[in-house]
């Protein structure tokens, strides 16, 4: 256990935990059972706006591909049958996690919100680790990098309750704070960038197994495996929720543009594609199998070259007949619209469209990203429009809380977003490690953001100018509703 793994996915093992004679009881273990873990969000707000784990969800089955048993566990849960209350569904299969108050961290006291842990109660939590069969390993995810409290605390609770197995996290935190989550997460692994290329070999060490990536045991998708092929993976593992209200879809992974905000290119350095083909695949075995009708995209890229993707992909959709809707809560890029690709994705089946518009300053002084001019964002909206799309369905991203954002410049963004009809989306800044705009969110945030990564939080406008303000806050958001 003393070396990292060869691997273009860095993994550092964090102790010495395990015994050598917990080492050879494992190798004797034809079929290891591993625990998946997504674990609570900590913040002042929180919303299941077609949030999954679909990274752990790909994992859940690639393991079970490779013929490794597993139990899965959300902590995020919205229909548990524990919960003390049932939670209303609303439009589209969204709806809102149970909360319950907790202490706000040390450096957060003074902002003046409310501090909940969102999702199932943590004796719902014990019961179901107590339920399952005894775990070999553990793979815990992280998301956003300030939502680690609910990372440690679930780790915390599955280390009191199964002392023996090594517990493995990944994730966007781990990536992007990996010295923070190696110092202070309490897991045995960390595993930085992409887990699809390194957990099977991790596992495979751990358990003595020789099992090859390329193996592949009955499991819905194509076959065989490989890390570099995105058409290869097997669909992400939905069936394991207690319910699926939805189902997200990656059609690829990454981005080419490098916007100064976003960190999409440091996750997933290059742009991997899946085929039209195997996309519609998996869309049309959940709607048929599960009778899922609403699927999100999960892309960064979903509009670029649109000739050879997501237009052949809707095409496949309409010649199938899938009766199906479709969502961006990832913004679209403009730049790639026109009046048939508007009309296919409205009898298509789209209900919500996203547009990735940041800020309505255009020009030479647009230094945050470099995707749309004036004219290609007002020809989007009058496409979408003529297409069918009511201004409800149509929204533009507008970011708000950026290092030295001229505020008068974001009313007047929102304002001529609003003078098209359609629905201005403030879209709150977190500084983001390793991204362009880091050093100067650094330099002018009154936290250190360098020092904790709780301070990234979106919810307290960690770089607005003056600190935490309820009266801008509630300006912006008023011009926004009105």
């Amino acid at each position: 256990m003393e070396k990292a793994l060869e691997s273009d996915t860095v993994v550092i093992p964090v102790n010495k935990f395990y015994s050598y004679d917990y080492q050879v009881s494992t190798m004797k273990m034809e079929y290891p059972h591993i625990l998946l873990l997504n674990p609570w969000i900590y913040d002042f707000a929180a919303y299941d706006f077609w949030a999954r784990p679909i990274g752990l969800l790909y994992l859940a089955s690639i393991l079970k591909s490779q013929g490794y048993k597993v139990s899965y566990i959300d902590c995020l849960d919205r229909f548990h049958p524990g919960l003390p209350r049932r939670l209303p569904v609303r439009e589209f299969g969204r709806g809102p996690y149970l909360k319950v108050p907790v202490n706000k961290p040390e450096g957060l006291r003074d902002i003046p919100r409310r501090y909940s842990r969102y999702g199932i109660p943590e004796s719902l939590l014990r019961m179901e680790l107590n339920r399952i069969p005894k775990a070999e390993a553990v793979l815990v995810t992280s998301l956003m990098t300030y939502w680690y409290p609910g990372v440690f605390e679930v780790i915390r609770i599955v280390r009191q309750m199964i002392k023996e197995a090594p517990i493995i996290l990944g994730g966007i935190y781990a990536t992007l704070c990996h010295e923070h989550a190696l110092k202070n997460s309490g897991a045995d692994y960390v595993i930085s960038g992409q887990g699809e290329r390194a957990i099977i070999p991790l596992l495979n060490s751990l358990f003595g197994r020789q099992v090859s990536p390329l193996f592949q045991a009955e499991c819905p998708g194509p076959a065989p495996f490989f890390p570099e092929d995105p058409d290869s993976y097997p669909y992400p593992a939905f069936e394991l929720q207690t319910r699926i209200p939805y189902v997200p879809i990656e059609t690829g992974r990454g981005c080419p543009f490098r916007c100064a905000y976003c960190a999409s290119s440091v996750l997933n350095p290059k742009l991997l594609r899946r085929s039209p083909k195997n996309v519609v695949n998996e869309i049309e075995y959940w709607h048929k199998r599960y009778g899922v009708l609403d699927f999100p995209f999960y892309d960064d890229a979903l509009l670029i070259d649109p000739e050879h993707h997501i237009v052949p992909i809707l095409e496949d959709v309409l010649a199938r007949g899938l009766k199906v809707r479709f969502h961006t809560p990832n913004a679209l890029h403009i730049r790639n619209f026109s009046h048939e690709l508007a009309l296919l994705m409205f009898r298509a089946g789209f209900k919500t469209v996203r547009l990735g518009l940041e800020t309505a300053v255009f020009g030479g002084d647009r230094k945050i990203d470099n995707k749309v001019d004036r004219e290609e964002f007002e020809k989007a909206v009058r496409y979408l429009k003529e297409a069918g799309f009511s201004g409800k369905q149509i929204g533009a991203y507008l970011l708000f809380g950026l290092p030295g954002q001229d505020y008068r410049l974001l009313e007047l963004s929102i304002r001529m977003v609003r003078s098209l009809g359609i629905q201005p989306i403030l879209a709150q800044y977190s500084p983001i490690p390793r991204t362009p705009l880091w050093d100067e969110a650094v330099r002018v945030s009154a936290y250190d953001l360098s020092a904790d990564p709780i301070f990234h939080n979106n919810s307290i406008f960690p770089c607005l100018e003056g600190g935490f303000s309820w009266e801008k806050i509630s300006y912006f958001r008023g011009l926004v509703r009105n």
